[in-house]
């Protein structure tokens, strides 16, 4: 079992001088096997409950459980997690094997060749059994990595905790990484809270992700839950890459006005918009603009700044006003840069957020009628 319970979680670091709150509030419950990604940008507060979860860290007030049990003031080793860092935290004047080994032969009883068996065990696993008898010097960064994942997995424990730890590696290796940990997780069924900066790995890993800003949390749900119905312009901003295009607008009935373009709406956008205030954030995903040599209604005239060919996509750069925004097409079409053009954002893709709260009142529709792919 693992399911893990933070019960207004919160986590003050005081000096002489002032107060930083790392932690406010925190809520949520990690159901037992699943992968959840706590992501956000840097300061936000997520290394900083995964600390306080391995016990690293004292809270300064709420509750930590794990399968019921309030295991809040507990040491680390009372804990049954195990955590991987960054910086993977390897001894280094020990072999592999002995790295991997270590912590069953200072938390268990299990003799020199019953540790030995788990560790090959392990090794097999992980597919680094050629490398026991090295020491970490001797050895890559996704080597080194693996060894790291091994002396976690070989505890069997409840809780899986990984601070970063593909941040070090090159973008391919990542990549590879990424997938080999989900498999292992998958495999294992052990309760995974992992760490990361990265919203890519975060929307291709988790079983839900949880966003922080500011020690907050800001929203939790399947990645693509996040992505398209985002709470919060935060959200929205911070999930998705390139990031979604944000439009400040001033709502008139049925027209939304922008410094270069009036914007109808239809009757159901407008009364969504009904409790929102009239200053308003438009925003548009790069992937939902439409670029046309025609002059219609809600067509916005610009010309091309810059151009990214990507190989299947193209990113389009344009200006609207003092603002640069992005629109991504396929590969194959051909636009330059100095091409004037026009943009449209589709009605039904558009999300909308209050101007004052940064609420999200209207995200954009999905296709309900799209059939699920199975395999």
């Amino acid at each position: 079992m693992g399911r893990l319970q933070l019960n207004d979680l919160t986590k003050v670091f005081e000096s002489s001088k002032q107060e930083i709150v790392a932690v406010d509030d925190l809520n949520i419950e990690i159901r037992d096997g699943e992968f959840l990604v706590l992501v956000g940008p840097s300061g936000c507060g997520k290394s900083t409950t995964l600390r306080c979860i391995a016990g690293l860290e004292e809270t300064t007030s709420g509750q930590i459980q794990l399968d019921d049990r309030d295991i809040t003031h507990r040491k680390p080793k009372e804990r049954d997690m195990a955590m991987v860092f960054q910086n993977y935290a390897l001894y280094p004047h020990m072999t592999v094997e002995k790295n991997i080994g270590y912590g069953l032969k200072i938390t268990t009883d299990l003799s020199k060749d019953e540790i030995k068996e788990r560790v090959k065990e392990t090794a097999e696993l992980l597919e680094i059994e050629e490398l026991l008898s090295k020491e970490p010097g001797d050895l890559s960064g996704g080597q080194q990595q693996r060894v790291a994942l091994g002396r976690a997995i070989i505890r069997k424990p409840a809780v899986f905790l990984m601070d970063e730890p593909l941040s070090n590696l090159d973008a391919k290796l990542r990549t590879t990484m990424r997938t080999e940990i989900q498999q292992l997780q998958q495999d294992m069924d052990i309760t995974t809270i992992y760490v990361t900066h990265d919203q890519t790995e975060a929307m291709t890993m988790g079983d839900r992700i949880a966003i922080l800003d500011g020690g907050e949390l800001q929203q939790i749900g399947e990645p693509l839950e996040c992505y398209h119905r985002p709470v919060n312009q935060f959200v929205a901003g911070f999930v998705g890459s390139p990031s979604m295009n944000f439009l400040s607008v001033r709502q008139d009935g049925s027209t939304l006005h922008h410094e270069k373009f009036d914007y109808k709406i239809g009757s159901e956008t407008e009364d969504a918009l009904v409790d929102a205030s009239q200053n308003l954030t438009m925003g548009i995903r790069p992937e939902h603009i439409t670029l046309t040599s025609s002059d219609e209604e809600n067509t916005i005239p610009t010309t091309v700044k810059v151009t990214e060919p990507m190989g299947e996509i193209t990113y389009v750069y344009f200006d609207l006003g003092e603002e640069t925004y992005t629109a991504s097409i396929n590969g194959e079409r051909r636009i330059e840069a100095g091409q004037d053009i026009h943009v449209v954002f589709p009605e039904e893709k558009i999300h909308i957020f209050d101007g004052r709260s940064g609420k999200a009142v209207k995200n954009s529709q999905l296709d309900e009628t799209a059939d699920a792919i199975t395999i």
